[in-house]
């Protein structure tokens, strides 16, 4: 284990200092691109103005033979565009493949001033996240790269639900993490084919009645893993997102599942489909409804001291924490969206 003092130290003679806190941004969408695409990768200036993060996908979904032209694609793409407040990720490859090295030594080496996050696929311990963190310093030191690159783990074995918490604890390179659902369910060996969401199987009998009718409640899936992970995340200061929905043609179970994990505590999650953009939008920006009444629990409580009642409800400082985290993802939200800022009167 890495003592306190030497936790921020940067990993390589010239790298730069590791951050002590996360960068305050908005990201509600990560918008995946297949780089190897030129249609696709055409659309990116536009998509840059949409979204909260564009993100070129080097691993899953990326034919073998189209590895190395998604990562020149993705290079390219870095240099093509000014993204402004918009985030830059890419998905490596994982790192028991052929390609991992290769991508982060020629995507650094050409665009690491410009890439704020590096999304790490099939983490199963700590181990993998060192590794990526010691490598980044040395590029970082090699190309003079001013700002520390973050780091962003899938959480999609069963070994890495086992590690999170030392996952997330890792590296003061962790940005935060996402649940990838499918690869999940294939090391859990559970029985869907289904990439997230919930699955008709999965339910609860109400109680018998007699011979009537007794009604099924289908459950969700990836609550438990869902939870763990907020929690694992909350607990080392870093961010939590769902992950892919894989139905594009339902986007009435896509919205559930997001903010199912809204509710929870993800402040994002991944949009593989022009669709589900305005789905994560939607469902990342708090209800004006509920800002308006988290303004009206922090007008009344200042400071957070004490108690009121609104509405007929007590408020204390637990409400107020909670008001607090509702205004603060308003605020950001307002500060991208004129139309949004309007709705909450920020």
């Amino acid at each position: 284990m890495k003592l306190p003092r030497q936790f921020f130290a940067p990993l390589a003679i010239g790298a730069p200092a590791p951050m002590r806190e996360l960068p305050v941004r908005l990201e509600r969408m990560i918008h995946f691109v297949p780089p190897h695409l030129e249609k696709l990768r055409a659309k990116v200036p536009e998509l840059a103005g949409q979204v909260d993060v564009v993100l070129g996908n080097l691993e899953d979904a990326i034919p073998v033979e189209a590895k190395e032209a998604a990562r020149n694609g993705f290079i390219a793409m870095a240099k093509a565009v000014d993204y402004g407040v918009t985030g830059l990720w890419t998905r490596i490859n994982a790192l028991n493949s052929p390609w991992a090295l290769d991508d982060v030594i020629e995507i650094v080496g050409a665009v690491g001033d410009r890439l704020d996050v590096i999304m790490l696929p099939k983490v199963d311990g700590p181990w993998d996240i060192h590794y990526l963190d010691q490598l980044l310093a040395q590029l970082e030191a090699r190309h003079k790269i001013k700002n520390p690159i973050l780091i962003h783990a899938i959480l999609e074995t069963a070994q890495g639900v086992n590690n999170i918490e030392a996952i997330a604890s890792a590296s003061p390179r962790m940005h935060g993490m996402s649940l990838g659902p499918a690869d999940l369910a294939a090391s859990r060996a559970m029985k869907t084919t289904r990439v997230g969401g919930g699955h008709p199987e999965y339910k609860v009998l109400a109680d018998a009645n007699g011979d009537a009718p007794r009604p099924a409640y289908q459950q969700d899936l990836w609550h438990y893993t869902v939870g763990r992970m907020v929690d694992a995340c909350a607990a080392s200061g870093i961010k939590p997102f769902y992950g892919p929905f894989g139905d594009f043609s339902d986007a009435a179970a896509c919205e559930a599942q997001f903010r199912n994990a809204f509710l929870m505590g993800c402040l994002g999650a991944w949009s593989l489909h022009p669709s589900q953009i305005a789905i994560a939008k939607k469902v990342f920006s708090p209800d004006p409804a509920e800002v308006a009444f988290a303004k009206a629990i922090v007008a009344a409580m200042p400071d957070g001291a004490g108690a009121v009642m609104i509405d007929g409800k007590m408020q204390d400082d637990a409400t107020w924490k909670q008001a607090k985290v509702l205004l603060d993802l308003a605020k950001l939200v307002a500060a991208k969206d004129p139309e949004m800022a309007a709705r909450y009167g920020l």
